[in-house]
């Protein structure tokens, strides 16, 4: 067993999907007469897309037919994915590529542990998918954060005791899932939104050589 893992968040972590999860939603959230604030769409990040619509649907105060959920939440996913096709290198989030280096080079090995389904393709369009040892996705876990599973997969795959693993999350969610699982929780973003994590930054350039 290694003695340290260190796991990574996709969307808002690692590359700047964030913006286009939101205006998707956004977008579905239109169709049903409701208003998604920037506010509320913190509360769906790190969180699947059935339980993004389902929050959306309860805020909103309706109910639809299983077929027109599934419409939404599909017509959703392939607005989502019109933006991430244009992805490049340059929607890299500034200081991630320098971190992993140096998680590499003092041979720490690296997971991806993301609810998105699409993290993959993602990870490929921007030229990471190599870098990372592991990769748990949407595909590979039946719980969504806050639920720790996907965390806890990771840290299985990586042959890392959990308690020895670190995990960067921007959502709300996903920090309540590193501390479930008894990771030390490093927050990415506002102080106030990730205040139950170990540690916050602003994004990797501030946090340099801290291995934690």
């Amino acid at each position: 067993m290694k003695n340290k893992g260190y796991i990574f968040d996709l969307d808002g972590v690692i590359v700047d999907t964030a913006r286009f999860h939101f205006l998707a939603w956004k977008r579905t959230a239109d169709e049903l007469a409701f208003e998604l604030t920037p506010e509320l769409n913190e509360k769906l990040k790190g969180v699947s897309r059935v339980d993004s619509l389902n929050k959306i649907l309860n805020w909103a105060g309706k109910s639809i037919p299983q077929d027109e959920f599934e419409r939404l939440a599909k017509e959703k996913n392939e607005y989502y994915l019109s933006f991430v096709e244009q992805m490049t290198s340059a929607d890299i989030l500034p200081g991630i590529v320098e971190y992993i280096e140096l998680l590499k080079a003092n041979d720490f090995p690296v997971a991806l542990g993301s609810a998105s389904k699409n993290a993959p393709e993602i990870l490929k369009k921007v030229g990471l998918f190599k870098e990372f040892d592991v990769i748990v996705d949407g595909n590979s876990v039946t719980k969504a954060k806050p639920d720790p599973e996907v965390f806890l997969v990771a840290a299985e795959e990586l042959g890392v005791k959990k308690t020895n693993c670190v995990v960067f999350e921007d959502s709300e969610a996903g920090i309540e899932a590193a501390n479930s699982a008894g990771m030390i929780s490093v927050g990415l973003g506002d102080p106030e939104v990730l205040k139950d994590a170990k540690y916050v930054f602003a994004d990797f350039t501030k946090i340099q050589d801290n291995l934690f």
